[in-house]
């Protein structure tokens, strides 16, 4: 039950193109090339989990994407261990 952001016309096509650029950003890129490796060798600890770059471990999706309860907000920019 996930309801999509409310965006005019203009501000939807803005938004896709910033996310489009993030997304392939060498970083973003580096990011998911480490993640296929990491489920690629270790299917079973991988399953229904997300890759944590901070950690580097597999963490449900609830504890990574929320920073394990502390928000999003006090880690954007930081440098995470890739590779």
């Amino acid at each position: 039950m996930f309801m999509t952001q409310l965006l005019s016309p203009t501000a939807k096509r803005m938004k896709a193109i910033r996310d489009k650029r993030m997304a392939m950003s060498p970083v973003r890129k580096a990011k998911k090339a480490e993640n296929q490796r990491k489920r690629r060798a270790n299917p079973s600890a991988a399953k229904g989990k997300d890759y944590d770059h901070k950690t580097s471990s597999f963490k449900t999706v609830k504890a990574n994407r929320g920073n394990d309860g502390k928000g999003t907000k006090s880690e954007s920019g930081k440098n995470y261990k890739i590779g």
